[in-house]
């Protein structure tokens, strides 16, 4: 009866526009989500019946959030277009939001120099990137945290964009509320799920978070030692390699093709200075500046800056998947200790949205190209498939999509 009732709701939900009957279908819908899939699913991990009816009784979805599609209907393909990471590097790297960063760190490095000390030296990661993460993630703990986690998670995982990942995060979160000394109320997280300072998911924080001030609590929320020990832990968990720098803006000679750009494809860094690549110093690079191997990256490809990275940039990527996050932690970590700025500007970069992205993937995709997935994100793999195409038509690479790559490719 129950899930012929939830389906009834579904239907209704699904057909009627924005309204409080919508909004009594979805639920009654979600109560038996709750009841039907996340039970099982909680109880399977280790969750017990008194913690999971401590945590849902009486739950209900959250409306607010962004990304989501009626119950029963498929998940939105554009979810999470809106975030600052999936705009374009030009904005996302404007030096006045850098050095609003590297003001904040700054101030932050004199305040927590003990703490940050002591994170660096049980972790290797340097005291500055940890400040640009902490600073990115929550404004340096400044950042309201305005949903409750349960709650956030449970509606994503229902009827958000990206539904398989918000399941496993939901399990997560009952088994941190039957584990750790934190409440329900207490578990404050961003709209996507994302919890405390640092913003992990449930699943990072059960993994990496730590006790680092030694209260007996994995307090992310309240506590800086917790939230700069969990930052740098995770970094550490995930491969970085104390002493090698993340990497350095270069000049790349017309010579050198943006093609060669990413994880895939790094060579030696003395193989790249035989290739005419310089730093923007005008001197050729070193393993002082990348370590022994470089890659490549070109978040806007000839429109915009050149950098050679090293491994460590690709951990910091396991933080946030986005090029240009990753970026910003290396350049506001290097300006903690010394002044800097890009050389290499942004040219006017053309406007398009995800589904015009979108659609070029696929059409890469049809003509043999590897782009990562149809996803409408401009990540290395798209950008080098462009120029790829770019050569094979007897043009100059630019890497990047632009109007010519609209019109041409694929058609």
């Amino acid at each position: 009866m129950l899930r012929i009732l939830a389906s009834l709701a579904v239907l209704l939900a699904a057909a009627l526009p924005a309204s409080a009957l919508d909004r009594a279908a979805a639920t009654a819908a979600f109560r038996a989500f709750l009841d039907d899939t996340v039970r099982p699913a909680a109880r399977a991990a280790g969750v017990s019946s008194e913690t999971f009816a401590a945590a849902t009784d009486g739950l209900t979805p959250d409306f607010d959030l962004p990304d989501l599609s009626a119950p029963g209907t498929p998940p939105r393909a554009d979810g999470g277009a809106f975030q600052a990471e999936f705009t374009g590097p030009a904005a996302y790297l404007a030096e006045k939001k850098l050095a609003a960063l590297v003001a904040g760190a700054r101030k932050r490095a004199k305040t927590h120099a003990a703490t940050l000390a002591a994170v660096e030296k049980a972790t290797g990661v340097p005291r500055g990137v940890i400040l640009a993460i902490w600073g990115k993630e929550s404004a340096f703990g400044t950042a309201a945290m305005p949903k409750e986690a349960v709650r956030t998670l449970a509606t994503q995982a229902f009827m958000g964009a990206r539904r398989d990942i918000f399941l496993p995060e939901l399990v997560a979160a009952l088994l941190i509320l039957q584990e750790e000394p934190v409440g329900e109320h207490d578990m404050r997280s961003s709209w996507a799920g994302a919890m405390g300072q640092p913003q992990f998911l449930p699943s990072k924080f059960r993994a990496y978070a730590v006790d680092f001030d030694r209260d007996g609590r994995r307090d992310i929320w309240g506590s800086v030692p917790d939230v700069l020990g969990s930052i740098g832990n995770f970094l550490r968990a995930h491969g970085w390699a104390p002493g090698v720098p993340w990497g350095v803006e270069v000049r790349l000679p017309a010579s050198v093709s943006c093609t060669v750009e990413g994880p895939d494809q790094g060579r030696p860094v003395a193989d790249w200075a035989a290739d005419g690549v310089v730093t923007t110093a005008g001197r050729p690079p070193t393993a002082k500046d990348v370590g022994p191997t470089g890659h490549l990256l070109m978040p806007a490809g000839r429109l915009g800056p050149a950098f050679l990275v090293s491994g460590n940039f690709y951990v910091l990527k396991d933080y946030n998947e986005s090029d240009v996050y990753a970026l910003l932690v290396g350049l506001v970590g290097d300006r903690v200790r010394a002044d800097g700025r890009l050389e290499g500007g942004f040219a006017k970069l053309p406007a398009f949205t995800r589904g015009d992205v979108r659609n070029l993937q696929r059409r890469l995709e049809r003509l043999g190209h590897d782009v990562g997935g149809a996803d409408g994100l401009v990540g290395f793999r798209t950008r080098v498939a462009i120029g790829r195409e770019e050569e094979k038509r007897g043009h100059a690479a630019t890497c990047f999509p632009g109007a010519a790559a609209f019109a041409e490719i694929g058609k």
